[in-house]
C-alpha cells in the first residue's frame, strides 16, 4: 500500500512524523512523495493558533477531494474531531498520544487505543536532523493554550529509551538530536528525575553529535536550574536556550496563566549568561493578549530592550476554542494588535542584528546541516546560530569557519 505524509507544526509533531514512518516501513508499507501515487494520505495537523487552524482546514479540504482513504493525526485529531468529521466524515482520527496505532488504524478503523511510550517504537528519521520525544504533555494549562488541552498531561520517558531512541538515529546518520516535548523542562517532574541528568546522560554516548533542547517554561526550569544549567556544560550540547516570556508585565502573565514573574525569567537568563556568556537566547511574545494596555505592552518592550534576545517569536493573540483566555473581556482590536506586533518586529530585528554583528571575526566548528538557497550551505555553531556558506561542502560535515558578516537572522562564513 502506497502512503503519501504531510507533517505540519512543531518538533514534537515532526517526531510523531518520524514514529509514524518507522512504524510504516517495518510494516512494508511503501512512502510515496506525491498525493496522487497514494492509496492513503495522512496529514499531521497543528492547530496552535487560528491562521493554522485554517490552513489545516484548507489542507483537510483538498485531501478530502481527491476520494482517498485520509487519516487525520496531530492536535487538530484530539481536539476537534467534530471539526475534522465536518470536512471529512470518513476520515480515520490518529491523536497524538497514540501515533503508535497507526498499523491497526489502516487495517481496523475500530481500533482500541491505549497510550505507550513512544520511546519503545522504531522511528525513521529523514535527514540530519532527528527530533526525539523525552516526554508527552503538560503539567499545567495556560489560559490560552490549545496543545496542553490535545496532549494531556504530563508524562515523561525513561532515560534509557530516550538514549537508545538517540542512538537509533544516530545509527541512521543523524548529527543533530532535536529533544522535544511541550516543556522540556518539566520532563522528570512526574517520574522524580530532571532534565539536567537526562543531558548528561545523553552527553556520555560515544558519538560526534549536537544536541538542541527545546522549549522551556520559566516556571518548570526554576525548579531544577541548577542542575540544567549543568548539564548544558558538554560541548555536544548547542548553547541555545528557548526560554518564552510572553509578557513582560506580571499581570498579563498572571491572566496567561503563567505560574512565573518576570523577575523569574530574568533571573534564568542571567544564570544562563554566567554559566555561558555567549549563549543564543530565544524567546516568545504575544502581542495583543485581551485587556492588555499600551503601558503593559510598553513593558514588555522594556524587558526585550533590557535582556536583548537573539530570537523573539512574536505571535498576535489568537483566541482558541475551550481555553480560558478566550472568555476574557477587552479583546484588543486587531489592527492595535498588529501595530504592537509590528512594532516589536522592528525592535528585535534590530536587537538581532546587532547581536550578530559580534560574531564578526570570530572562528567556529559548525556543523554541516542543510542546503540553503542559491547554492548555498548552512551550519550550525556551538550557539546555534545558523552560518551561511557559499563554498561547497558535504552535509554533516563539520568544518573550521570565520564569520565575515551577519543579518538580523543569520551569519556568513567562510571556510579556513
Amino acid at each position: 500500500m502506497n502512503v503519501y505524509l504531510e507533517v505540519y507544526g512543531c518538533t514534537a509533531n515532526k517526531g510523531d512524523a518520524s514514529l509514524i514512518l518507522g512504524l510504516l516501513k517495518e510494516n512494508y508499507y511503501n512512502i510515496v512523495k506525491h498525493i496522487e501515487d497514494a492509496d492513503v494520505l495522512i496529514i499531521l495537523t497543528c492547530t496552535v493558533i487560528g491562521t493554522t487552524e485554517q490552513r489545516m482546514l484548507s489542507r483537510l479540504r483538498a485531501f478530502h477531494e481527491t476520494g482517498k482513504k485520509i487519516v487525520v493525526a496531530g492536535c487538530m485529531a484530539s481536539i476537534q474531531t467534530s471539526l475534522i468529521k465536518s470536512i471529512i466524515p470518513d476520515a480515520m482520527i490518529l491523536p497524538p498520544q497514540y501515533s503508535h496505532h497507526i498499523i491497526g488504524l489502516l487495517n481496523d478503523k475500530k481500533v482500541s487505543f491505549t497510550e505507550k511510550n513512544k520511546t519503545v517504537f522504531s522511528k525513521c528519521f529523514d535527514g540530519l536532523n532527528a527530533p526525539i520525544s523525552i516526554a508527552e504533555g503538560c503539567m499545567f494549562s495556560c489560559s490560552y493554550c490549545i496543545t496542553s488541552l490535545a496532549r494531556g498531561e504530563l508524562k515523561s520517558y525513561p532515560i534509557n529509551e530516550i538514549i537508545k531512541d538517540i542512538n537509533a538515529a544516530l545509527k541512521q546518520g543523524c548529527k543533530e538530536i532535536q529533544l522535544t516535548a511541550q516543556d522540556t523542562s518539566s520532563y522528570g517532574l512526574d517520574t522524580n528525575q530532571n532534565l539536567g541528568y537526562l543531558l548528561s546522560s545523553i552527553s556520555k554516548i560515544n558519538s560526534d553529535f549536537r544536541i538542541r533542547v527545546g522549549m522551556m517554561n520559566p516556571f518548570t526550569a526554576l525548579k531544577n536550574l541548577d542542575s540544567i544549567i549543568n548539564g548544558y556544560n558538554d560541548p555536544k550540547i548547542y548553547k541555545f536556550l528557548h526560554i518564552p516570556m510572553q509578557s513582560g508585565d506580571n499581570d498579563i502573565l498572571n491572566k496567561m496563566d503563567r505560574k512565573y514573574t518576570v523577575d523569574d525569567f530574568l533571573i534564568i537568563v542571567e544564570k544562563f549568561r554566567k554559566n555561558y556568556p555567549d549563549i543564543t537566547i530565544s524567546t516568545d511574545i504575544i502581542a495583543g493578549f485581551p485587556s492588555e494596555t499600551d503601558e503593559q505592552f510598553n513593558h514588555t518592550i522594556d524587558v526585550i530592550r533590557d535582556v536583548r534576545p537573539d530570537i523573539v517569536n512574536i505571535t498576535r493573540f489568537s483566541a482558541r476554542p475551550n481555553t480560558k483566555a478566550k472568555e476574557i473581556n477587552n479583546r484588543i482590536p486587531t489592527h492595535i494588535a498588529k501595530k504592537r506586533s509590528k512594532l516589536l518586529t522592528n525592535i528585535c530585528s534590530d536587537i538581532s542584528k546587532e547581536n550578530n554583528k559580534r560574531h564578526i571575526g570570530k572562528k567556529y566548528n559548525i556543523l554541516i546541516t542543510e542546503k540553503g538557497k542559491n547554492d548555498t550551505f548552512v551550519g550550525r555553531n556551538e550557539n546555534y546560530k545558523p552560518v551561511v556558506l557559499r563554498e561547497k561542502i558535504n552535509l554533516g560535515n563539520f568544518t573550521n569557519v570565520i564569520i565575515e558578516e551577519a543579518t538580523s537572522t543569520y551569519l556568513v562564513g567562510r571556510l579556513i
